[in-house]
Formats: C-alpha cells, structure tokens, sequence
C-alpha cells in the first residue's frame, strides 16, 4: 500500500529541513569549544536548554492543533521560524550568542513537532502507522545525511565554519516552499463539542507509565553533541566528523522505513526494547572506545537504533491516544522527552567534565537498560489501537 501524498510531502519538508540543520550541528561542538572557547558543560546547556524550551512549546502548540480547524498553519510557522533564524549562528562571536540561535531555532521546531505527527497519524490507518512514521524518520535522516556531505564540500574550499552555517540557509528555504505549496489538509470539525471533548477526555493511563518510561530513558540519552566530542578524542578529524556524521544518517535513512514497519508486524514493544538495547551496548561501546575505526562501528549500530525506536515510539504514541487529543498526546510525548534532555545533557556534561567520558557514557547505557526493564513490566505491547478510543 503506498503512502498518503500527505505523508510523502512531509518526508519531503523533513529530507530539506535536516539537510540544513545538519550542515550546522556536527561542527557545533568544535565551533563552541574550538573557536569560541566554551567547555562541555556549556555544551551540555546549550543542548539541553535548547531542547527543553522547544519541549514546553510542542506541548502547548500540541493541545492548541487539537482547537483547530488545520494544524497545518503551526507547522508552517514552526519551520518557517527554524529556517530563518538557524543559519544566523554564522555571526555568533560568544558562546551566549549560539545559545540563542539554538533556543529561537527549537522554539521552531517545538511550534511544528506535535501538530505535524497528529496530522501524519490521522491521514494514516493504524495498521500503517509504524510505516509511515518510519518513512518520515528515514526522509528526515537522509536530509541528515546530505547535510555533512555538503558542509564538508565546503570545508575542502574553506576552513570558515562560518561559511558553512550561513549556506545552511539555502535548503531551509526550500524546505518551508515544499511545506506551503505540497502539503494539503482538509480542515477538521471545530467548535465546541470538539473544544469539550478535547479538554474532558484523560489521556490513558498506559500513555502516561509509557512516558514516564521514556523520561527515564532519555535522561540517558544526552545530546549527540557528546558523541561526536568523543569521535574527536578518539583520534576522527575534525574534517571527517560531518563524513561521520553523514554515514550515521544514512544508516538511519536506509533503515527507518523498515523499523517502522516492523513494528506494525510484530508489536510497539518488542521493537522498542530491541533498539533499546542496542543503544545500551552502543553507549557502552562509546565509553571504552579509543580507535576510529571503532567510532566508526558504533555510530553505525547507533543508527539502527534510532531506526527501531523512532518510529515504533511515535506510533505507539498514536496507538494509545484518542482521536480528540492525539494533538495534545503528542505534545506531551514530545515535552517529556524533550524536557528531560536538560537534565541529561547536564547529567553527562559534569560527569565527563569531572570523571571522564567512560563514567558519561557508561551511565547512559545503565539508564537504558533500566528504562528497558519498565517498558517491560508497566507498558502494554501496543500491537494495535483500541478501536474505542482511535478513529
């Protein structure tokens, strides 16, 4: 069965989006630390801040779609904002100055996120859902991919960082011209009783042990900021790391798509803990690692966990909300997981500052393994939705 034209048009917005994020993010850490001077607990505030703020705004942007004839509207906005104000860290001359870039940027991002996964969920039947929010992981990830590629073109012309992060404005571009003229809604009901229902109706108590998973997860889960930190110390040029970081991505493209799927087929929960577990050994593997080619492995099998888990994570999102609040389920999924990421940036930024990378990154991997034992005994399988609650 192909793919709503809906969904195939997102995946598309998602594809240009990160081809201009990620011609910026993975010489961020050499940037900050390098030309800036700033150390890796501030790495871990920036991201960890950055994240957080854009959690908070995908929840209120969230519950406010569910009010709304369109959602399409806060997800022109959201890109829009992101695809303006990101290539502007090319004019940073302190630390403070990235910052705000990153907060105005993942304000952005927070305005489009949930509005544009209830929109993918509601044009999608649920047999389908893991599919197709896998497809628009696996667009999103292959923008990822593009966008190392390009910026180490660059570099081969020019060491100016800042030449690299001011281009990044030109796919960003594109990227709000295919959301505005490729995506089309029909407007929903809207009014009152819709207004009422939303309001009234709790979220299942399923959805709200399964968050609290994935909030005990994430605070394991710092930014990938630190992990291209430690490529670097394990011996990867700095030249090389947007290559690396591109290779990263593409497994992620390749896969995505099909860690989706499987887990229409054989159930939320068993995919999940599969890529869970693969992040622990990878994060273990990340915490003795010294050789390159060894951080080349790593970030390969990173990869296939992000492929297992994206997907899977936001259809069971889909499979355990209502109708009438999968908006505001979504935002609070993404608040969860996006709030905790201060938390965990910072947890790992003064570990690594005070104990070193291995007691950072081996922490990580305990965190997901413990996270993967209450998925296990407190969330349902989510093999399907209840057909009382989804339509």
């Amino acid at each position: 069965m192909s793919l709503h034209p809906t969904v195939r048009s997102l995946g598309l917005v998602s594809l240009l989006t990160d081809v201009s994020s990620e011609m910026i993010y993975p010489l961020l850490p050499a940037f900050l630390t390098g030309s800036l001077g700033a150390g890796p607990a501030f790495l871990g505030v920036v991201e960890g801040l950055a994240e957080t703020v854009a959690a908070f705004v995908k929840l209120a942007s969230g519950r406010l779609s569910d009010r709304l004839r369109r959602r399409k509207p806060l997800v022109v906005a959201g890109y829009s904002l992101s695809s303006l104000v990101r290539p502007l860290v090319a004019l940073a001359a302190a630390p403070a100055h990235v910052l705000i870039v990153r907060l105005l940027d993942r304000v952005g991002k927070g305005v489009r996120g949930a509005p544009r996964d209830a929109l993918l969920a509601e044009v999608t039947a649920a047999a389908e859902r893991g599919r197709a929010f896998g497809f628009q992981r696996a667009m999103d990830h292959a923008g990822a991919a593009v966008g190392p590629v390009l910026a180490a073109a660059v570099l081969l012309a020019t060491d100016e960082l800042r030449v690299v992060f001011a281009l990044a404005a030109i796919p960003g571009a594109f990227a709000v011209l295919a959301l505005v003229r490729g995506v089309r809604e029909a407007p929903r009901a809207c009014g009152s009783t819709r207004v009422t229902t939303a309001r009234a109706l709790p979220l299942e108590p399923a959805l709200l042990r399964y968050l609290a998973v994935l909030a005990l997860f994430t605070l394991g889960n710092s930014s990938d900021a630190f992990l291209l930190l430690r490529a670097q110390q394990a011996g990867v040029p700095l030249a090389l790391v947007p290559l690396l970081w591109a290779l990263h991505h593409l497994v992620k493209a390749g896969t995505s798509t099909w860690g989706g799927a499987l887990s229409d087929r054989v159930g939320r929960r068993p995919t999940i803990l599969f890529g869970w577990g693969l992040y622990a050994l990878t994060y273990a593997g990340f915490a003795i690692a010294h050789a390159p080619f060894a951080v080349v492995g790593l970030f390969v099998v990173y990869g296939l966990f992000h492929a297992t888990t994206e997907g899977a994570e936001r259809a069971l999102v889909a499979d355990l909300a209502g109708a009438a609040s999968r908006g505001r389920a979504f935002g609070l999924f993404h608040a969860v997981t996006g709030a905790v990421l201060l938390p965990a940036s910072l947890l790992t930024g003064l570990l690594w500052q005070r104990f070193g990378a291995g007691m950072a990154l081996g922490t990580g991997a305990v965190l997901a393994g413990l996270a993967a034992l209450g998925l296990l005994l407190f969330v349902p399988a989510g093999d399907g939705p209840d057909p009382r609650r989804v339509v």
